[in-house]
């Protein structure tokens, strides 16, 4: 009885805060809607295209920075659309053509920062991802399929993602892609 008095309460569990300052709902509390659209694993699979298509053209990584407007371009779909039409365009042409994409793109960004942080520690967590001693974000070879399946849209997710990684890496300028999108830098 005495060691009981002499022991520390009981921890209560973390409460992760979001970027929006709120608290994150625990999985199973989430409605449905948001459980599928933004799983941690497909949230990560979409980083990770974004990240291999950046590294088709420099393959140093892509600044973390970067990284974090995968999500809002990728599974947005006007901005998904606008970007998937012209593939071959370059994408500030491609911002420049489509203005919605920039209508509300900072929100968005934000507000998915919490399921893009979910995203990467599944990728960190599945050891697809390390991180360069200059912070950039790099891939590892052999541990997600090239070949990309799933509905239509989750195809096309993917495959914007490595449009928009790729061409993050040729424009080579954080600020240039920032100010294009209208976010401050």
């Amino acid at each position: 009885a005495r060691t009981q008095s002499l022991l520390a309460s009981k921890i209560p569990p973390p409460r992760r805060r979001s970027a929006g300052g709120g608290l994150m709902k625990r999985w199973d509390q989430r409605p449905f809607e948001l459980r599928n659209l933004f799983n941690p694993a497909f949230c990560g699979l979409v980083l990770f295209r974004a990240l291999r298509g950046y590294e088709e053209e420099d393959v140093r990584g892509m600044p973390f920075s970067l990284s974090l407007l995968a999500l809002p371009l990728c599974l947005h779909k006007d901005s998904r659309e606008a970007i998937a039409s012209s593939p071959r365009s370059y994408l500030l042409k491609i911002a420049e053509k489509n203005q919605q994409i920039m209508v509300g793109l900072a929100d968005r960004a934000t507000q998915m920062l919490p399921y893009a942080f979910e995203g990467f520690g599944v990728l960190m967590e599945r050891g697809c991802i390390v991180i360069a001693d200059d912070g950039r974000i790099q891939t590892v070879p052999d541990k997600v399929r090239k070949t990309i399946n799933g509905t239509a849209e989750t195809v096309a997710c993917q495959k914007v993602a490595r449009i928009v990684g790729r061409e993050f890496a040729r424009i080579a300028d954080r600020a240039t892609i920032y100010t294009t999108f209208g976010i401050r830098p």
